[in-house]
C-alpha cells in the first residue's frame, strides 16, 4: 500500500513558510497595484473635472465678451476680423452668427447634443442667408484650423452641409443632407 506524505513532510515546514509569505507578498503588491489604479483614475477624474470647468468658464467669458461686442459697435471693431468693406451692421450680425456657431460647437463638445442633433440644428441655421454669408465670409479664418482638430473636421462637415443644401432639388430642407458617422 502507498502511504501520501504531507508536502510540508516532504519539504519541511521552512518551504511551507516559503509558499505562505511569497502568497502574501503576491497579494500585497495585487493590492498596492489596484491602490496605484485608483488613485490614477482619481487623478484623471480631477483633471477632467478642471479642464470641463475651466471651459465651460471659458465659453462664459467669450459670450460676456461678444455680448458686450453686439451692444457696442465701437468694441465691435476691436475683434472685428471680418472684410472692412461688409457693413459695419452686417458684421455685427455675423459675430452673433460665429456666437451661436461657437454654442453649437461646444454643446456638442460637451456631450450635450448628438453628432445627428448637431447636424439637423446646422440644417436649420443655414437656412439663414446672413449665416449663409456670415459662413462664406469667414472662410479664411477656418483655413488657418489645423486640419486634424475636432473644429476643422465639423467646418468640413457644415462645408459639405452647405453644398449638400445648394445642390438640393426639395423644398423639405430638413431632409437634406446624410449626417457623417463620427
Amino acid at each position: 500500500m502507498v502511504t501520501r506524505k504531507k508536502i510540508t513532510g516532504r519539504f519541511g515546514p521552512a518551504a511551507a513558510g516559503m509558499l505562505a509569505a511569497t502568497a502574501g507578498l503576491s497579494l500585497a503588491a495585487r493590492r498596492l497595484r489596484l491602490t496605484a489604479a485608483r488613485s490614477r483614475a482619481r487623478l484623471e477624474l480631477d483633471e477632467l473635472t478642471v479642464r470641463r470647468t475651466s471651459l465651460a468658464h471659458q465659453q462664459r467669458m467669450h459670450w460676456e465678451l461678444l455680448t458686450r461686442a453686439l451692444d457696442d459697435p465701437t468694441l465691435a471693431e476691436v475683434m472685428d476680423p471680418y472684410d472692412k468693406s461688409i457693413p459695419a451692421e452686417r458684421r455685427r450680425q455675423f459675430i452673433y452668427a460665429n456666437a451661436w456657431y461657437v454654442y453649437l460647437y461646444h454643446v456638442h463638445q460637451a456631450g450635450l447634443v448628438t453628432r445627428e442633433e448637431l447636424y439637423a440644428a446646422l440644417r436649420e441655421y443655414f437656412q439663414s442667408p446672413i449665416f449663409r454669408a456670415y459662413w462664406e465670409a469667414s472662410r479664411h479664418m477656418r483655413a488657418s484650423l489645423d486640419e486634424n482638430s475636432a473644429e476643422a473636421r465639423m467646418g468640413r462637415m457644415v462645408d459639405g452641409l452647405v453644398e449638400d443644401i445648394d445642390a438640393a432639388d426639395t423644398d423639405e430642407w430638413w431632409v437634406v443632407g446624410t449626417p457623417p458617422g463620427d
